[in-house]
């Protein structure tokens, strides 16, 4: 399992067989639009944690181009469904084995409008087991009890969460949060994009050190191995 980051919670999960987009948000990332061709990625599947514009905006561009499946909760799906494209609808606790690996849909607190106001259901965020790894796609929230849930049904070998505070969980709470899901191997996503979510690296690296936790902080189109 290849993970490579595009910036804010855009990520690509290059898998044996298939190919995962999650939140694309690239057009509009002026640390990214000119790194990153929207047009060359590929999808099979689209993950979309919530409605909000910095994780749908190239959503439709990317489908089109691909014919990726969108995988969201009810209202995103339906949302898209609408316009045309190939959807898979979710919601929360429910899961789904698909031709790439099984897919659960979990809690998240934060919130989810599209840019026009209209509703985007519930934010939710993503276990996914493929190619015998377990990775949790947190989305954007808050440090929330629910997470104690997870290693009751799963073994992480890698979490993804946001660390950029502000509108998320910081990276206090993000070092809480790898202790609820039992695991001390990070990836953070959802900072630096704004002068709301700029974070000190150093001190990350540090507190997540002092856990006694692995941290990584990806440039934009760097890739880790899970």
């Amino acid at each position: 399992m290849k993970i490579t980051f595009f910036g804010q919670n855009t990520l690509q999960i290059a898998l044996v067989e298939k190919t995962i987009l999650v939140d694309p948000f690239i057009t509009g990332n002026d640390a990214a639009k000119n790194k990153v061709d929207i047009m060359d990625l590929k999808a099979d599947y689209i993950l979309l944690t919530h409605a909000h514009q910095d994780h749908v905006l190239d959503a439709e561009a990317i489908a089109k181009n691909t014919g990726a499946t969108i995988v969201s909760n009810y209202e995103i799906a339906m949302h898209y469904q609408e316009k045309g494209f190939n959807v898979h609808p979710m919601n929360h606790g429910g899961a789904w084995e698909f031709d790439f690996g099984h897919l659960k849909l979990v809690n998240a607190i934060h919130s989810s409008t599209f840019a026009d106001g209209s509703n985007g259901g519930l934010p939710a965020g993503f276990i996914l087991k493929a190619d015998d790894k377990t990775i949790y796609i947190a989305g954007d929230t808050a440090l929330t009890m629910d997470m104690k849930l997870i290693p009751l049904h799963y073994k992480l070998d890698l979490a993804i969460l946001p660390i950029g505070d502000n509108f998320t969980m910081g990276i206090d709470d993000a070092v809480i949060a790898s202790d609820f899901i039992e695991c001390s191997n990070i990836l953070g996503v959802h900072y630096d994009t704004f002068g709301y979510i700029e974070i000190d690296h150093e001190k990350a690296y540090r507190t997540f050190n002092d856990a006694k936790k692995k941290l990584h902080l990806l440039e934009i189109g760097a890739s880790l191995t899970v």
